[in-house]
């Protein structure tokens, strides 16, 4: 990959549409804009073996410029561990405390996070609590930190026959689970975990509570995004554990599998976003939405944006940055999300096939979830008429979305909008062009255009 490609081409892109359209207005800043709270943040998800070509922490350094660029505030470091040769997953670890030598060494490891400090943005590490390979060194030496079947032999939860499942019943092995997870924070100075399958059934509530509550009290702020829909009645026990985030998972599947590629019907769309959003409510903490990761991409039988959403992958991903929440990025997502990513073997982000739409329209929202205060967790969303069954619209503050799936040009009048100037900051017609900024008056009776799978962001005066 060369170092600044995505940079180039959005530079690129302004020049020329500023040449080409000299009269246009072009003074939306979209590149390296910072969140006006922690509630109108970024995450992006990388797996530093399939980031860069080199995948390595040093090579995965030097494009952290680009992704401040971007407006990336957290980075999700998809395992970093040493992994067992059964499967090479990344979740099946042979040490929690070294680094996959193909990756580099732990020192690299903290050069990257103190890098990324730098340029403004957290390091949250993916921690594995639940097992470890089967060829863990544990296995021989401490067969006490595993759960046994009643023949006593060591379980692979979920028939993964690459891992052992951990016994949270052992106080050898929560004590030195619990290490680790200082390690990481003292050795990196990390800022926080991703924790994989937080709802297992052999992981304690307590577990939770007492580690989360440790490691906040220690003086360094520590966050905790769980691998869990806390807002589905099984998962609810963990509600009281002390996450900062969730996953809205069962948003991300309705998204996908009830609304999908083939989605027209507006009222159908709303009533999902409704349900989240209710479902939201009931919760202690705090939402990442996301439309794919590397479980969508490659687990569920690999499917990128395109296969998951057609071209509703446009309207949908303003949807994912203007509803609710903390926005999360997978790798490659911002060009597109061009292939599906075996992450088993590493394979490399196609960072050569770069959707210009899809890129200034994540660039554009990017922005606009930055530095709106409209579009942080806590703003109220107001669902607006539109009158027409393909078209969706909805107020949140100063800012107004509408976003059609109808597969025509559609045509709507928001009766209740209130009458005034407003800036276009996102316009799907244009958007593959370049960000940009331009005015309009819109009123109550104004008629709203939009393309086929088209998508405006409106901000009042």
């Amino acid at each position: 990959m060369r170092k600044n490609i995505l940079s180039s081409l959005m530079l690129v892109a302004v020049l020329l549409l500023a040449a080409c359209n000299p009269s246009r207005e072009v003074q939306f800043t979209v590149d390296n804009t910072k969140p006006v709270s922690t509630e109108n943040r970024i995450i992006y998800q990388m797996n530093i073996g399939a980031f860069t070509p080199e995948g390595t922490f040093k090579a995965a350094q030097e494009q952290l410029g680009r992704l401040e660029t971007l407006g990336a505030d957290i980075l999700w470091l998809m395992p970093t561990y040493p992994r067992g040769a059964t499967k090479m997953s990344p979740y099946a670890s042979m040490n929690f405390r070294e680094v996959n030598p193909a990756y580099g060494t732990i020192d690299d490891l903290k050069a990257f996070v103190a890098a990324a400090h730098e340029h403004g943005m957290k390091v949250w590490l993916d921690w594995v609590p639940n097992h470890v390979a089967v060829e863990n060194p544990w296995v021989k030496t401490h067969p006490e930190y595993f759960t046994k079947d009643a023949k006593g032999k060591m379980i692979n939860p979920h028939g993964w026959n690459d891992v052992f499942q951990l016994n949270y019943q052992d106080k050898g092995l929560v004590n030195e689970m619990n290490s680790t997870l200082k390690f990481w924070i003292d050795s990196c100075d990390v800022d926080g975990y991703r924790c994989d399958y937080v709802t297992s059934p052999t992981i304690p509530v307590r577990y939770w509570q007492d580690i989360i509550a440790e490691l906040k009290s220690q003086g360094k702020t520590i966050e905790f995004l769980s691998e869990t829909d806390i807002s589905d009645p099984n998962s609810r026990r963990i509600d009281s554990c002390g996450f900062d985030y969730d996953y809205a998972w069962g948003f991300q599947g309705r998204l996908a599998y009830k609304f999908g590629a083939k989605g027209t019907q507006a009222d159908s769309l709303q009533a999902i976003c409704q349900q989240f959003l209710d479902a939201s409510k009931a919760i202690k903490n705090r939402r990442m939405v996301y439309l794919t990761n590397h479980d969508q991409n490659y687990n569920d039988g690999g499917h990128t944006l395109r296969d998951f959403y057609g071209d509703n992958r446009y309207a949908l991903s303003v949807l994912q940055f203007t509803l609710y929440g903390m926005p999360l990025i997978y790798q490659g997502q911002e060009i597109g999300d061009p292939d599906t990513l075996n992450y088993f073997t590493d394979a490399k982000v196609k960072w050569d096939q770069v959707d210009p739409k899809m890129l200034n329209t994540v660039r554009s929202l990017i922005a606009l979830h930055h530095t709106e205060t409209a579009l942080s967790a806590a703003s109220p969303v107001e669902f607006l008429t539109t009158g027409n069954p393909s078209m969706m619209a909805y107020q949140r503050g100063n800012i107004v979305v509408v976003l059609n799936f109808g597969e025509t040009d559609q045509q709507a009048t928001l009766s209740s909008l209130e009458k005034g100037n407003y800036d276009v900051c996102l316009n799907s017609r244009t958007i593959a062009e370049g960000p940009a900024l331009t005015q309009t008056f819109l009123s109550g009776t104004t008629p709203i255009e939009l393309e086929a799978k088209g998508y405006a962001i409106y901000r009042k005066k």
